[in-house]
């Protein structure tokens, strides 16, 4: 049930895209359950998208409630059911597209031959099913540099964005680190980063982390500048969308620097890519990291983009068989390819229809919070931001209490990398806001198959849970009586 009404709203957006109409959360039709075989190496040279566009209606099922049920399964969608000690009544609404976005029907649909017929090691170049499956590899290499400007001999295939991240920063410090033993980010990179900058530091590299701009998170770029070490600064690493508040970077201008100054620039693009417009060469970004779960496409596939010209050399973070120019090594799961190519090529085309319909819920969201909940506060900044990642801090509530609460919404308090931690997050530390604030925040993702639905079942049960919630704390009940907290002496001072 729940793939078909996936067909059904990818069907419709596919078609509001091309007549520029505001996307629908859902259409009144289904795509047919499975495609035709399609490959790079069909005899009618239909690519791996060529039959999205048709987007034939299966007149057999008109409905969910008409598909048969050993096409289905078991669905959770109108059953109760009990999952780590907590009952749901159905399936939890989904707004949680900064943590990972559910696969576009079409993506699977492009997938497929590849999973069955198609299984041939790309890497095997002595018969057919070897080229067949490195014909589907390059098609999709080149599906992805498409997207961003690039050229396909600049695209490299890695399990994610965390691999493709650990491989800039690691691989472009350690290749030039001889004479260049400095690298410069900021605090509220991803955590990968972060780790990879730290293992840097145990070899002997010197590191700056840059704070940023208080409320919105910015990085201040004449900070940036002068942090820039001429002939000892190798790399600058800056993620173009931020995962928790969804701020986003000067690229271009921070890429202009780099270039100034010939240091290379690295940005971390998981949460950009497929969502907002990207060159590379007009934003001068020297390395791209990319992720295919962000995108609509499959779990476990990502890319880096690597300037060619002028040329970046990296030292590759481990060993084996050479492959990806030797960056890369490991045989490539040519099926997760085919759907990150696809994904990125349905991204080019949709992406103006989807950026609307995300505003047009991002904005009802969180004009709904802000109308219906008193003492909220947005964390980021409300002019520079993707639409899709929305972060409110709900005062005198506990984070954790409110998630509990919201049982049947899947929204998180935080990065999905750094969820199992009780610590507050480090990018609203990072942010200045307060420890009690930063607890009580939650994080809310839209994509292209959110709905109106959705955004107001979410803001109903905000509205009644935050009440309730607040009721229980005394703070809250002090607040009302008009008591200024902060004026509060809580402890008797020791003599």
């Amino acid at each position: 049930m729940i793939v078909a009404a996936l067909r059904r709203r990818a069907c419709k957006a596919a078609v509001a895209s091309s007549n520029g109409a505001l996307c629908p959360p859902a259409a009144s039709r289904s795509l047919r359950l499975f495609s035709s075989s399609v490959s790079p190496s069909n005899e009618d040279g239909a690519t791996p998208l060529a039959s999205f566009e048709k987007f034939e209606t299966d007149k057999r099922y008109q409905s969910d409630a008409e598909l048969p049920e050993s096409l289905l399964g078991k669905s959770a969608v109108t059953e109760e059911f009990s999952i780590k000690g907590i009952e749901l009544d159905g399936r939890a609404a989904y707004l949680d597209m900064s943590a990972t976005t559910p696969m576009d029907p079409r993506v699977l649909d492009a997938m497929l031959p590849h999973m069955m017929g198609g299984f041939g090691n790309p890497h095997s170049r002595t018969h057919s099913y070897g080229w067949e499956s490195e014909r589907s590899v390059e098609y999709a290499r080149a599906q992805i540099a498409n997207l961003i400007g690039a050229s396909p001999k600049e695209i490299i295939f890695t399990s994610g964005a965390t691999e493709a991240n650990n491989i800039s920063v690691k691989g472009v410090a350690r290749f030039y680190g001889k004479k260049k033993r400095h690298v410069i980010t900021t605090q509220t990179e991803h955590k990968c980063v972060l780790d990879s900058c730290r293992a840097l530091e145990r070899e002997g590299f010197e590191v700056t982390y840059l704070p940023v701009m208080r409320a919105t998170g910015m990085v201040d770029l004449e900070e940036l500048e002068n942090a820039i070490r001429p002939g000892e600064t190798s790399l600058v690493s800056v993620m173009a969308v931020n995962n928790e508040i969804g701020t986003l970077q000067p690229l271009a201008e921070i890429g202009d620097m780099c270039r100034k100054h010939k240091v290379f620039f690295h940005t971390d693009s998981a949460q950009m890519l497929g969502k907002m417009p990207i060159n590379v060469n007009d934003m001068k970004v020297d390395l791209m990291s990319m992720s295919g779960h962000k995108v609509y496409g499959p779990k476990g596939i990502g890319a880096l983009y690597v300037r060619r010209r002028p040329r970046v050399r990296l030292e590759a973070i481990f060993s084996g068989g050479g492959q990806e120019r030797g960056l890369r090594s490991g045989t490539l799961p040519h099926p997760l390819c085919v759907g990150f190519g696809a994904a990125c090529e349905l991204a080019s085309k949709e992406m103006e229809n989807d950026t609307r319909w995300i505003t047009h819920l991002s904005d009802r969201l969180s004009s709904g919070i802000e109308k219906r909940i008193p003492d909220v506060a947005r964390n980021g900044d409300p002019a520079h931001f993707y639409p899709g990642c929305l972060n409110y801090s709900f005062a005198y509530v506990e984070g954790e209490s409110l998630l509990m609460a919201l049982k049947n919404v899947a929204v998180s308090s935080g990065s999905a990398c750094t969820s199992a931690s009780l610590e507050p997050s480090y990018v609203l530390r990072a942010l200045g806001v307060d420890d009690e604030l930063a607890h009580s925040s939650l994080r809310f993702g839209i994509g292209r198959f959110s709905t109106e639905e959705e955004v107001d079942f979410v803001l109903d049960l905000l509205e009644m849970h935050v009440a309730r919630l607040r009721e229980m704390s005394p703070l809250w009940e002090m607040v009302q009586e008009g008591i200024d907290l902060k004026e509060i002496q809580w402890s008797q001072d020791a003599h």
